[in-house]
């Protein structure tokens, strides 16, 4: 049970109906189309739906209480019980519940935002906090302004940490989450240039994460990336700079990294290992662990979060491909940052003779599309066997690899079936193969055809 009807009366106090029969409320949906025990459905209006005109397929499907636009004629199918609260916008009364549900429940709450890396430091911070808490997190991509209300609507009860993802477009966007969620912590993973397209440059993208200390409460903390000296904040006290540069409050030292973990040392001297390949999974991992700390918990138990991290798909995936080649899926989403990032793992991953990168298009870049997706190349020197390109902007890359003539194999694919052709018969045991992409891409499609 989440609550009772009789509760929305306090929040939704225009209704109809029989609120006040204690029925219990166990989920909270704004899909007609799913099962559902014992729900409250929230119909919204998008540009090419109303939710309103499907309540009859909620209530079949389980809906037992209804949020009703009030300039919207409800159905006369409707018993004469049945509770309907009224709302102006119903969108407005899904946030206006998420917020009233998380300071019913009050747990922890901890917010993440960040150009790269959020959903990987959201699931290491929920390893990490559920070796002591009962803790709920986001999952999949619920962090917009009708993701995070549903995830914290979907928190039981006895919840002790709450872990909410936080992603945004534009202005603002950050700003209304973190006042829905009021965290006590928040992290910021890092700067980089995904939707520069809307909203200019990497500053104008910096000060939009900055938003997240909106909600933060007076006493809260704010850890963040302290190698990007775009995050300058002076309106929170408690901050955690992290990062590899000396002037940080946690300084974060590469031990090594192979095929199964990145190995790091922080400046308290303890050791870490996570299943995750790279500097930067080190840093996304420090996240964790300093707010480990801060609620207690000890370096032993934190150790044992790193190991059963459950990482979302697609995020630096390693799975098995034809003739025994290592493939890693990291095509869910690209930066310019999150792609060059990814290159120097393969590039520092031993225990292979060939490294091949197929990488695809970056999405919203706007008119520096050109400029960022010629800046990965550099990245791609002689330790990279074979670079092959598929998409549209894609090419800048190969045309700036073939201009810097550093003997790598460079080829631009204008449809996926020659990329194969060329990519299969360098398929063996010796070999591993990055896949990055946007997810606009589609690139899991593509792996499929080599596993």
């Amino acid at each position: 049970m989440l609550f009772h009807t009789n509760w929305l009366t306090k929040l939704f106090p225009t209704y109809k109906g029989n609120p006040h029969g204690y029925d219990s409320i166990a989920e909270v949906t704004t899909d007609s189309r799913l099962k559902s025990h014992k729900s409250l459905f929230i119909p919204l209006i998008g540009d090419h739906f109303d939710g309103h005109d499907h309540l009859e397929q909620a209530v079949n499907n389980g809906a037992l209480a209804v949020i009703w636009d009030e300039n919207k004629q409800l159905p006369s199918f409707l018993p004469a019980d049945f509770p309907v609260f009224f709302t102006s916008n119903t969108l407005n009364a899904l946030q206006k519940l998420a917020k009233a549900y998380r300071n019913e429940i009050n747990p922890l709450v901890i917010g993440i935002t960040g150009s790269n890396g959020k959903t990987t430091t959201k699931d290491i911070i929920a390893s990490i906090m559920k070796t002591t808490y009962n803790t709920h997190a986001t999952e999949g991509n619920f962090n917009n302004h009708i993701g995070l209300p549903l995830t914290i609507l979907r928190m039981p009860r006895s919840t002790e940490v709450l872990v909410l993802e936080m992603g945004m477009n534009a202005f603002g966007e950050i700003e209304q989450l973190s006042k829905i969620a009021c965290p006590d912590y928040a992290v910021i993973t890092n700067i980089g240039e995904s939707h520069i397209e809307y909203l200019g440059s990497r500053q104008g993208i910096a000060k939009a994460k900055l938003e997240i200390t909106a909600g933060l409460k007076d006493t809260g903390h704010l850890i963040l990336d302290g190698d990007e000296p775009l995050l300058s904040i002076s309106n929170v006290h408690q901050q955690i700079r992290c990062g590899f540069e000396h002037n940080n409050d946690v300084r974060i030292n590469i031990v090594g990294i192979d095929l199964e973990e990145t190995v790091f040392e922080l400046s308290n001297g303890e050791h870490y290992a996570i299943s995750l390949l790279g500097d930067h999974h080190a840093k996304n991992s420090t996240y964790g662990i300093v707010l480990a700390e801060k609620l207690g918990i000890s370096s032993s138990t934190i150790k044992d979060g790193l190991s059963k991290i459950n990482i979302t798909g697609m995020r630096f995936e390693r799975l098995q491909g034809n003739n025994g080649t290592t493939i890693i899926n990291d095509a869910y989403n690209a930066s310019p940052t999150s792609m060059i990032a990814a290159i120097d793992v393969i590039k520092q991953t031993k225990g292979f003779n060939h490294k091949i990168l197929v990488l695809g298009d970056i999405f919203e870049l706007g008119d520096q599309s050109i400029a960022l997706h010629q800046s990965v190349a550099p990245h791609i020197d002689e330790q990279i066997t074979a670079l092959f390109t598929y998409g549209e902007a894609a090419q800048e890359i190969t045309k700036q690899v073939q201009q810097m003539n550093n003997h790598t194999k460079s080829i631009h694919f204008n449809s996926i079936g020659p990329l194969l052709e060329e990519l299969k018969p360098l398929l063996n045991k010796d070999t591993i193969v990055l896949f990055k992409a946007s997810r606009g891409m589609k690139f899991e499609k593509l792996i499929e055809n080599v596993l």
